[in-house]
């Protein structure tokens, strides 16, 4: 049907095959919306919007047990929000407890924060978007960012391409997190060139949190444990993931869905990404 309304009412258009959107429209009349194909559609319609599994994936003959949500972000009832802990930059809190004050059906752990710190004040890195509006900012940091639109067109984009994402002014949400494990259906990761250091990323096996976004726009929470940042990214590929990043980890990494923790954690939060059901 797009084709056909773009022939019909002269308006051009341009196919992100990547990304799985269409731009209809030039200059400052652009719509740019998601789009899957009528065989994903018809087959994601007999399941539900949003749906909780455990799976065992093999990667270089180790088993790694993992909790899901996949979130069909096609779904017109589905809502993401980018939640502070507290409503403000850097406070910190239960994950559980800011996922009901939002009534969240599910909420995974978001960006690094300085979690070590004793002050009352514990910084989040990187850049972070909520309803629109620019919560935290980063320079000059290469590290992959989650974002996503009103139509939740949900993307991954390198540091230095955020300025001008979120000047084109239709940006709802952002965290950045990284490094990125998968691009275009392909392991692909890069930490040194994401201007990663810590042993923990680089070479470091733990606890760890990640999101992926496939073909047919659906979201996918991850945690699992024991992971280095490689293994990691096999399993998110195994899981069905097209594009894919790293969050954060370790005693941060937790998944909450429908009111209770798939798995806990070990302290107190920054901030989180929450799916909501209207």
């Amino acid at each position: 049907p797009l084709q056909f309304v773009s022939a019909t009412f002269n308006l051009p258009a341009e196919w992100d095959k990547a990304a799985g959107s269409i731009t209809l429209g030039q200059g400052d009349a652009r719509l740019t919306l998601p789009y899957a194909s009528r065989s994903a559609l018809t087959s994601a319609g007999a399941s539900k919007a949003i749906v909780s599994a455990r799976k065992t994936f093999k990667v270089g003959g180790r088993s790694f047990s993992t909790q899901m949500v996949t979130i069909s972000l096609m779904d017109p009832k589905v809502r993401l929000k980018v939640a502070l802990a507290g409503d403000a930059v850097g406070k910190v809190e239960e994950l559980s407890s800011l996922a009901k004050r939002h009534k969240a059906v599910a909420a995974i752990n978001g960006t690094f924060f300085n979690a070590y710190t004793d002050n009352a004040y514990k910084a989040p890195y990187g850049y972070i978007v909520s309803g629109g509006m620019m919560k935290m900012k980063a320079s000059g940091d290469k590290r992959t960012i989650f974002t996503y639109d009103s139509n939740l067109l949900a993307r991954l984009i390198p540091g230095e391409d955020f300025n001008d994402a979120f000047n084109a002014g239709t940006m709802e949400g952002a965290l950045q997190a990284g490094p990125r494990l998968v691009v275009n259906g392909k392991v692909a990761i890069d930490v040194k060139a994401e201007g990663f250091k810590d042993p923990k990323i680089l070479t470091g096996g733990g606890a760890r949190s990640a999101l992926g976004i496939t073909r047919d726009h659906k979201l996918i929470l991850l945690t699992t444990g024991g992971a280095t940042i490689p293994q990691l990214a096999e399993i998110m590929k195994q899981a069905g993931a097209y594009q894919a990043m790293n969050l954060d980890g370790g005693a941060s990494s937790g998944l909450y869905y429908n009111g209770k923790y798939l798995t806990q954690p070990g302290r107190k939060i920054s901030n989180a990404l929450i799916v909501t059901y209207q």
